[in-house]
């Protein structure tokens, strides 16, 4: 399987990207790791006439701490966010959800922003971010904007992201001592979640996630409002596709989708309140 012809240019900053991206317009596409766009250009389900390679802009690769919140650089490698003692400390849901991305392959070369603008709703680290609460910054020539987790995804491989907008940084709340769980349920270690399942709870607060559960990642939140309503995480779990839109294919019907995001779910809640 080979790509259709297109040309290449490597951006040196984030705003040179941009200007790039305006210049080609709708044919255009950034890459960094390349583990999401390849694939699509190999099967010629996408066949842009450019590629701005940004891989190599080492501004956009960072964790910080930024007052109630941690900041975290658009091509920050998976690898990085898995061994961040910032983020182990103050978001363990998510170091531990990248460390399930792909293999150590993946994560030396993939990158959080990347996953996170392709938009995927069968990769981990957009339904993690979701359950979170994050807070995705894009940027384009008219300057940054604040985009909410739960705004950003619009249909399947589509986000909020203008044409000429880029992502270029992940915030996510503080949950210093949340209790917290990942769970996914998948053939081989490397393969995409069947159904994967990100939660978090505190002090009557809670977020849930879920990976594969419909054309977007899916914020679960009729088991928050059962679970702050007083139901036990049993009854609770069983709202867990309450939101959903699963839909079958050669790993899984629906009706088995479904029960997985309910069994997932209560074991997420529960190790989460341990």
């Amino acid at each position: 399987m080979i790509p259709a012809a297109f040309d290449y240019v490597r951006a040196e900053t984030a705003e040179e990207a941009i200007s790039l991206v305006g210049q080609h317009g709708d044919e255009s596409k950034f890459i960094a790791g390349g583990h999401s766009l390849l694939p699509l250009m190999k099967l010629r389900l996408a066949q842009p006439s450019v590629l701005i390679d940004i891989g190599r802009l080492s501004d956009l690769s960072y964790i910080r701490e930024d007052g109630d919140q941690i900041a975290i650089g658009a091509l920050t490698r998976h690898m990085d966010v898995e061994n961040s003692t910032l983020l182990a400390e103050h978001a363990p849901l998510l170091a531990h959800a990248a460390s399930h991305v792909g293999d150590p392959q993946v994560r030396h070369r993939g990158t959080i922003g990347g996953s996170i603008a392709h938009a995927d709703s069968a990769s981990d680290l957009p339904a993690t971010t979701l359950a979170m609460g994050a807070t995705y910054v894009a940027q384009g020539p008219n300057g940054r904007r604040e985009i909410a987790a739960a705004d950003f995804y619009k249909s399947f491989l589509e986000s909020d992201l203008a044409a000429d907008e880029m992502l270029v940084e992940i915030r996510v709340p503080k949950m210093t001592g949340f209790g917290w769980s990942f769970q996914k349920f998948n053939r081989r270690a490397q393969d995409w979640a069947i159904v994967g399942v990100a939660a978090w709870r505190n002090n009557g607060s809670s977020g849930v996630g879920l990976v594969n559960m419909g054309s977007v990642p899916i914020l679960a939140k009729s088991v928050s409002d059962a679970l702050s309503g007083g139901a036990s995480v049993s009854d609770a779990a069983e709202q867990a596709a309450a939101e959903a839109d699963p839909q079958a294919d050669l790993n899984a019907s629906v009706e088995y989708r479904t029960h997985l995001a309910k069994v997932l779910t209560r074991r997420a809640l529960e190790q989460a309140s341990g």
